[in-house]
């Protein structure tokens, strides 16, 4: 069987009633069935045209399976010529103002065009090999549509020593990191905390939820600005967020949690597109244009890995958040500096 294929199984009348899994493992020897299972959870396998996530999915008697075989991932990731905002490097690292779209490292569906491979290119050898092949001098990561400051390691010593600084989360250490979450609607309060633990979404694979036995997950918040609708009432907000742990999806998944859904977040604040219409119509537009969930990792601190130094970066809101601000603020609202 070769990769990059798409295979093709009809159920027989003796495997009906039978787990999807179990059935492709019997069928196509090629594939083992974890990886089948993971193909079915990726979504590359579909039923009578029908992207079916369910491994345990009971298939019929003449069900017509297709199976999208991805090509194999190449054993490391090659440098590829992709412009960086470097802000500050050195022989030990280099701190970066990520743009959005780019996605930190490869992974399934993102073997090309990732943050991963403009390192390499421009680093060369440099960069710390403690993360892997797949994630060299990597150390902590922002979302693919998230904009704003990362530190990068460029060698071994370097890396374990922000890793640690990253796993202590500022609690005894010089770390800080800080975020501006554009929101849904207003807080009731100046400042606040969420601790709430994270897990897997139950029932989608890419997503993470706010459940009990998960990790622990804790977000500070603080009201910078409170904006207008066109009815006089506040419609949206701007938050300082700060992190006390670093989990997947944290600032979205926990603003999401308290009712306050960062704008033009499609993955976790869907129902809110509605409340568009209660913004002036050149926050809509900005809005509309935005195409990406609405937060930038604006600070970055921490203690320089072998010279001790403290260290820190502050970047810009970037050309679409930019004018988003301006154009909620428009309609006036109240502010409190940061």
């Amino acid at each position: 069987m070769s990769q990059g294929s798409q295979e093709e199984v009809v159920i027989a009348e003796e495997d009906s009633g039978e787990r999807l899994d179990r059935v492709l493992a019997a069928r196509i020897e090629a594939l083992s069935r974890s990886r089948l299972k993971a193909l079915i959870l990726d979504g590359a396998v579909a039923i009578r045209g029908a992207t079916i996530r369910d491994p345990g999915y009971r298939v019929k008697s003449g069900d017509a399976v297709t199976v999208a075989v991805p090509p194999p991932a190449p054993a490391e990731p090659a440098g590829e010529n992709i412009p960086l905002n470097i802000v500050y490097e050195d022989d030990d690292l280099i701190v970066i103002d990520k743009q959005r779209g780019l996605v930190v490292h490869p992974a399934a569906g993102n073997w090309t065009g990732t943050l991963v491979n403009a390192l390499i290119a421009h680093c060369g050898d440099s960069l710390s090999g403690v993360g892997g092949v797949r994630r060299p001098g990597i150390v902590h990561r922002l979302d693919k549509d998230t904009t704003g400051l990362m530190v990068i390691a460029k060698n071994d010593a370097a890396h374990q020593s922000l890793a640690a600084q990253f796993a202590d989360h500022g609690r005894t250490g010089a770390l800080r990191r800080g975020y501006l979450a554009f929101v849904w609607n207003a807080p009731d309060r100046p400042k606040g905390t969420v601790n709430a633990p994270l897990d897997r979404h139950p029932h989608a694979r890419d997503k993470r939820a706010v459940r009990e036995g998960g990790r622990e997950a804790i977000t500070h918040w603080e009201v910078a600005h409170r904006y207008l609708g066109n009815d006089g009432k506040p419609v949206a907000s701007l938050l300082i967020c700060r992190l006390e742990t670093g989990r997947t999806h944290q600032i979205r998944v926990h603003l999401a949690h308290i009712g306050h859904p960062l704008l033009g977040d499609d993955v976790y604040g869907p129902g809110y597109r509605t409340k568009a219409v209660h913004l002036a119509e050149p926050a809509q537009q900005a809005l509309a244009a935005l195409g990406r969930q609405a937060l930038h990792a604006y600070l970055l601190a921490f203690e320089h890995p072998i010279s001790g130094e403290l260290l820190e970066f502050r970047a810009e809101l970037p050309a679409d958040l930019a004018r988003l601000s301006v154009v909620l603020a428009a309609n006036g609202g109240a502010r409190a500096e940061p």
